[in-house]
């Protein structure tokens, strides 16, 4: 992510995401919505709330969601598919302390850990 990608994120994030960005994201990963709330710390029925009431996420939220987007979009473009990179996400990852990567979801910089090694995965690096 070069440095006006990284600046347009936190300019977006900062005006906030609609909530329905939530649900966009959870039909991209294919974790269960359930399951991606406990990332965000939020109960689905907030997410539902939220959407009904066409509401925005809050900044840390919004910047969350769009981490997860891209880190979404460049695994798949990495893995070849979104299933391979859902498998690679679901376990233990040596380049990341064997830490399972989906367990990294829940903070911002746990996002950028997760990038990172797939970026290093694209050029070779770890594998």
């Amino acid at each position: 992510m070069t440095v006006l990608d990284r600046t347009a994120l936190v300019f977006s994030a900062l005006k906030g995401v609609p909530a329905i960005g939530f649900f966009e994201i959870a039909d991209l990963t294919g974790y269960r919505r359930e399951q991606l709330a406990e990332v965000f710390d939020t109960s689905l029925k907030t997410f539902q709330r939220y959407e009904r009431e066409n509401k925005k996420l809050n900044p840390q939220d919004s910047e969350k969601v769009l981490k997860i987007r891209a880190l979404f979009q460049t695994g798949e473009s990495v893995f070849g598919s979104a299933a391979a990179f859902r498998r690679w996400m679901d376990k233990p990852a040596y380049g990341l302390g064997n830490q399972v990567p989906f367990d990294l979801l829940h903070t911002s910089g746990g996002i950028d850990l997760i990038m990172d090694e797939v970026i290093r995965i694209e050029y070779g690096d770890l594998a």
